[in-house]
């Protein structure tokens, strides 16, 4: 009996440890079979397009300015909120002196950039405008819409920009003198500081990688993107991502919204190489362009230098090469441009890849020595957000001991935009900006700008920059004054009499209008209209002694004739001034006769036919404008010279 009851426990045993065998072997297969079915993980790439991230995102140091308000009240624009698409978690950077407990440096923050990825279908290869060729769509429907909506929301065809590759390459557009061009291999290196604010995807990067594809590795220092206050999400995570991946690249943020010249001003002072080339977020360079800057500056370290600034057209995004000679000046409203097509002074032909001389500069691209920035007083602090800030720049280091000059050599696209693409809280900060330049540079030239810009005429009645740094700077640096500006530097620049009575808006009393010369028909002249006055100082002439009648804010266009039709043509250079352009105004009955002619001017509202003798000019029915016909005293011929406003001083 104890026999069968041993045999039957042994028996339950063996079945018990049958099934923990089994349970084990299950386990085992079950745990084998799972790894094989986990996928693998190759290690990421860099992103090509926006929400495209790698599976584990690398930690990314970010500049902050931690004197922003903001971060100790908790504004409505705060750090946090500017920063955030994903969450973020800011926590102070470890001490790189030493084990001790060293304490932070001000503004300095680690950025852990945690979150969920989202999935996206990778777009097309893009495959347009590459060597600078236009890219034309022909979209319909909704397509259609969405690029004119990009139109409006970045002031260029965005649409067509992401069709073209981040390495697109330029045509070759430099002279063949330069071609041949070597440079010393001790050339200063160089930190390209690009400052942006909201800009497009597409023509960011292409900025980015444009720089790194064209200019040598042995002279690039590195590349400082510096975002100045971007509100939109591909600028903010995906971003960071993207340029972890770029060599020599690095990213900074600022905590509130800095402007052109405060942006800049905070990637100098994190830049480490010797010379500072300030650029904007839409650029592409052209090969060798770097090379030619680095060497101006490297012969004189108080020239600021500047490329050739190529376009890119805003609807197509063609490469347009712009003709040398060019050189950048600004008028009496203190609007900069580029006046191009210059006759050349020297005829030799190496005058074609000689730098020139160029009373301003233009912001897209500068390049200075890093030290004569700091030492000058860098931009100013005082300037809003955006306008008039590379004029102010101009005047300053030519008047402060250095110069400025345009290199032929090196050549740059800029993307012109057909409208700003953002909005200003204060709608007259570009006057305020201008203010501020001619209170503190052009004495009492300033009165002939006021004349021209009534509404920063009337911002000035009721307030006053504070520009008692800026006046201490200037005497501190020892600056010359205006006047020598204009004698040496700028002597192109008509001055103005600006006598009363006899300037001003030109205003008709028959058709109570004044005469005018619409925007966009060219610096080189075309009819006089007449139109509403316009009361902004736009309309301003000037009669000098010479009987000239100077038109517009750079005072060189000049009233002239085409048969019966009063036109604007280029003034003279040299005197004396040909009868043709000469005019005499009679206060006492208001008529402006024309010299050659002894004929008057008078305003044609409406339409009507010809009035003078018979030629074949005069076939047509000549519509509203300014004319030359026989003196009466009809009020159509009457005319009076109104001051707008009067400047202090006078």
């Amino acid at each position: 009996m104890r026999l069968c009851r041993a045999t039957a426990r042994r028996r339950m045993l063996c079945l018990w440890l049958l099934l923990l065998g089994f349970a084990l072997v299950t386990l085992t297969l079950s745990d084998l079979l799972n790894r094989d079915k986990s996928p693998s993980h190759p290690n990421p790439g860099p992103p090509r397009r926006p929400l495209q991230r790698s599976p584990s995102p690398p930690d990314l140091e970010v500049i902050v300015d931690s004197r922003d308000p903001a971060l100790e009240l908790g504004v409505d624009l705060s750090p946090l909120k500017s920063f955030q698409e994903d969450q973020l978690l800011f926590v102070p950077m470890p001490s790189t002196q030493g084990t001790g407990s060293a304490p932070q440096k001000k503004g300095s923050y680690k950025v852990l950039l945690p979150g969920a990825y989202k999935d996206n279908i990778a777009p097309a290869p893009p495959t347009h405008g590459e060597l600078g060729q236009a890219v034309r769509l022909h979209l319909e429907g909704v397509e259609r819409e969405t690029e004119v909506a990009a139109v409006m929301k970045y002031g260029f065809n965005e649409v067509a920009s992401e069709r073209i590759s981040l390495h697109r390459g330029l045509p070759e557009s430099r002279h063949p003198g330069c071609l041949g061009e070597q440079y010393s291999e001790s050339l200063p290196s160089a930190s390209v500081v690009i400052c942006f604010h909201d800009e497009a995807w597409s023509t960011l990067l292409r900025t980015v990688h444009s720089v790194l594809n064209t200019a040598p590795k042995q002279h690039l220092h590195e590349v400082l993107l510096v975002d100045d206050l971007s509100q939109q999400g591909h600028l903010k995570t995906v971003l960071s991502e993207y340029l972890s991946h770029l060599d020599g690249v690095r990213l900074i943020r600022s905590t509130r919204r800095l402007g052109v010249g405060g942006c800049r001003t905070l990637g100098a002072a994190r830049a480490a190489a010797e010379v500072l080339v300030f650029m904007d977020s839409h650029c592409e360079c052209q090969k060798g362009w770097l090379e030619p800057l680095l060497e101006r500056v490297a012969q004189d370290r108080s020239r600021v230098v500047s490329p050739i600034m190529d376009v890119i057209d805003w609807q197509t995004l063609q490469y347009n090469a712009t003709r040398w000679p060019v050189r950048g000046v600004f008028d009496w409203k203190l609007d900069f441009f580029w006046q191009s097509n210059l006759p050349l002074q020297d005829k030799d032909p190496d005058s074609a890849v000689q730098p020139l001389r160029t009373p301003a500069l233009g912001g897209g691209v500068v390049a200075i020595d890093r030290h004569f920035f700091q030492k000058i007083g860098a931009y100013d602090p005082g300037m809003l957000l955006w306008g008039a800030e590379q004029i102010e720049l101009s005047i300053r280091v030519w008047s402060c001991g250095g110069s400025m000059e345009v290199v032929p050599c090196s050549r740059v696209a800029h993307l012109m935009h057909h409208h700003l693409p953002y909005r200003f809280p204060d709608q007259e900060l570009l006057q305020r900006n201008k203010i501020r330049i001619a209170d503190t540079w052009m004495d009492t030239y300033r009165k002939i700008f006021y004349r021209r810009d009534t509404l920063a005429h009337f911002i000035r009645q009721s307030e006053s920059p504070n520009i008692t740094e800026r006046l201490r700077l200037k005497r501190t640096l020892g600056c010359r004054n205006f006047h020598w500006y204009l004698t040496t530097v700028y002597p192109q620049l008509y001055v103005p009499q600006d006598r009363p009575a006899l300037s001003g808006e030109l205003y008709n009393v028959g058709t109570g209008s004044c005469a005018d010369y619409p925007r966009g028909q060219g610096a080189q002249g075309g009819p006089m209209k007449t139109a509403p006055c316009s009361g902004t100082g736009s309309q301003h002439c000037d009669l000098n002694s010479e009987g000239e009648v100077r038109w517009g804010p750079m005072g060189a266009l000049c009233l002239d004739s085409d048969g019966e039709r009063v036109v604007l043509s280029p003034c003279p250079t040299h005197r004396p001034t040909s009868s043709r352009l000469q005019w005499k105004f009679m206060k006492l009955n208001g008529q402006l006769i024309h010299q050659q002619s002894q004929l008057c001017l008078e305003a044609v509202k409406q339409v009507e036919p010809p009035q003078s003798r018979p030629r074949e000019v005069n076939t047509h029915i000549i519509t509203g404008g300014l004319l030359l016909r026989p003196c009466t005293h009809h009020p159509k011929q009457q005319w009076h010279f109104e001051q707008l406003v009067a400047p202090k001083g006078e």
